[in-house]
């Protein structure tokens, strides 16, 4: 007789977070094809800076050096920060941010599993309002020169040979300039930045993503809660606002497959520390992300804002908790019933 287990042996935190990385190499590979090998470089940078201040953080704390340093979950920040960051960013700007991730919004408040706001999230937002100039120099599609990008990275900026705004910047541009202002579905595909559904290069490094998320849902490391209440949520509202009037707002499918959306799926949002935890809370977490996300990228002053949504919901995250516990196994006890 074959009798199912009833209950599953938990995955280690370092078996997590090494699947979490081979899950981001699909979309590292397509970033790598269209935008050249810096982004690399940004990772070992944040990888050497995260397992340094997070080897020092232990040490300072009096933490088990190797259980801690090993588990992978600095590492995974450090990718996240290094995907999030731009590829040609100054050395200083994505180490900064790194240890700030590590240092501040993990071990400060307690380290793995006590930290209320998403780390990675954390650099970026901090170096973007400081930064901002330098937080929008984004490589240009096809600009594989890699000593013109390792010169970006290590000395003196001339970028113009290199650097393209993004499709969220670009479309930003042309909605904002009355006399370029068309139906922004004549745009897609004619346009330097546009492809022909999101940005020329990054839809191919979305659905790399998109691979590596659904192959995390498979394996059971996040479920489909936040991935589809996110995807779902950013669809629906674009849609919406195309139909009121599509010489103003971008397509959804525009939305899904620009910016950081698939990466903010299926790797930002399901951070199961700093994100709601119960089935229902999950699918209202993701949804308020996507929502604040097409809010600042429609109407505020930052082209992609995933990480300030993340953030905000972040606060929220406790509060989803406690109004959608599930409820226990049993009834209600009537006054009088014995116990």
């Amino acid at each position: 007789m074959n009798n199912s287990p009833y209950s599953l042996k938990p995955a280690s935190v370092q078996s997590v977070m090494l699947r979490v990385l081979c899950a981001l190499l699909p979309g590292i590979a397509a970033y790598v094809w269209f935008f050249g090998a810096a982004i690399l470089v940004q990772i070992a940078l944040t990888s050497v800076t995260a397992l340094a201040a997070e080897a020092a953080m232990l040490a300072l704390r009096g933490k088990p050096m190797r259980q801690f340093l090993t588990d992978g979950s600095a590492l995974v920040t450090a990718w996240l920060i290094a995907l999030t960051f731009p590829s040609i960013a100054p050395w200083w700007l994505t180490m900064l941010g790194t240890l700030l991730a590590i240092i501040v919004a993990k071990h400060l408040y307690g380290g793995l599993g006590q930290n209320p706001f998403n780390p990675a999230m954390v650099a970026f937002a901090l170096m973007i309002v400081a930064y901002p100039q330098l937080m929008s120099q984004w490589p240009a599609v096809g600009a594989a020169d890699f000593a013109a990008q390792l010169n970006a990275i290590f000395g003196p900026r001339q970028l113009d040979a290199i650097t393209m705004a993004t499709p969220l910047d670009a479309l930003r541009t042309v909605l904002r300039d009355p006399e370029q202002r068309a139906a922004i579905a004549g745009l897609l595909g004619s346009h330097a930045t546009f492809g022909n559904i999101g940005g020329k290069g990054w839809e191919w490094v979305a659905v790399g993503y998109l691979a590596g998320g659904l192959w995390l849902i498979q394996q059971r490391i996040i479920t489909w809660h936040m991935p589809v209440a996110f995807l779902a949520t950013l669809f629906a509202v674009a849609g919406l606002f195309t139909l009121i009037d599509a010489t103003q707002f971008a397509p959804p499918l525009f939305h899904l497959l620009t910016g950081g959306a698939m990466l903010g799926a299926f790797f930002i949002v399901t951070d199961p520390v700093s994100g709601a935890t119960t089935p229902k809370g999950k699918l209202i977490f993701a949804a308020g992300v996507a929502l604040l996300t097409w809010i600042i990228r429609s109407f505020g002053a930052y082209p992609d804002g995933i990480a300030f949504a993340v953030l905000l919901m972040n606060i929220a995250a406790p509060l989803i908790d406690m109004y959608t516990q599930p409820p226990v196994f049993g009834h209600k006890r009537k006054e009088g019933e014995p116990r």
